[in-house]
């Protein structure tokens, strides 16, 4: 069933209604060809509403709500994933794997071994581009939320960011000890805030991991074999993914 978000302002409770207004009007009259009477979700974020088209106009979507409950689609903890630029169009492809995976927030960082060097004005556009892949990929997986991409922003900014979480985690290569790794994943505990740091294709450099295990991350290992950077993160995302919902 297609899925679609609103803002509050969008959702009159006492009425049991819903406007959609905006791009989404295209998309379900046009696009998906919706019609009276057929049926859809909506999420604000906080809930999603089962419904059913009561008029598809050309500037709104008039929905009724049949019923409202929480949503169940989320994971226990937020996770927040700290990715290295990517070259090429890669960080589209993380953006959207990430978002099905089921991370809270996507934040693009600048490091020191990254290729990609993007201006501000190059920076906004990419970065407006990949928040309308996770919007995609949110709608896609049943997400009850919208996972934000953040600007980029340098190493520095992204671990003071991270200070804030309750677990850092930063997968490296030259880290040692699954038994180790299995421990620190399975001492995550539900509603703990999760960061993970990946780096670009080249990796981080000894300093920079030196510098997030000063500020309290936890270095640890993926296996013997070494993963692209558009692989590890995921990696890391499918691994807490079963060790949270199971």
């Amino acid at each position: 069933m297609q899925r679609f978000f609103v803002e509050p302002h969008q959702i009159d409770r006492d009425r049991h209604e819903i406007r959609i207004t905006g791009n989404d009007v295209n998309h379900i009259v046009n696009v998906l060809r919706m019609k009276k009477d057929e049926e859809l979700w909506i999420s604000d974020k906080e809930k999603e509403y089962h419904c059913v088209i009561e008029n598809a106009g050309e500037n709104e979507v008039l929905l009724h709500i049949l019923y409202a409950q929480e949503p169940k689609y989320e994971l226990p903890n937020k996770i927040y994933l700290f990715q290295g630029l990517p070259k090429q169009d890669k960080m589209e492809l993380i953006v959207q794997k990430a978002v099905e995976l089921g991370v809270y927030q996507v934040i693009p960082v600048a490091t020191k071994r990254a290729v990609v060097k993007l201006d501000a004005k190059k920076a906004k556009k990419k970065v407006e581009r990949w928040q309308q892949i996770a919007v995609s990929a949110a709608k896609q997986a049943g997400r009850g939320i919208i996972p934000a991409v953040g600007e980029v922003c340098t190493y520095a900014q992204a671990l003071k960011y991270a200070e804030e979480l309750d677990v850092v985690l930063i997968p490296y290569e030259l880290a040692e000890g699954m038994e180790e790794t299995k421990q620190i994943i399975a001492e995550i505990r539900p509603g703990q805030s999760v960061g993970i740091f990946i780096g670009p294709e080249g990796g981080f450099e000894k300093g920079e991991v030196e510098q997030a295990v000063k500020a309290g991350a936890e270095p640890l290992t993926l296996g013997k074999r070494i993963l692209r950077t558009e692989t590890a993160g995921l990696t890391m995302l499918s691994v807490l993914m079963f060790h949270l919902e199971g």
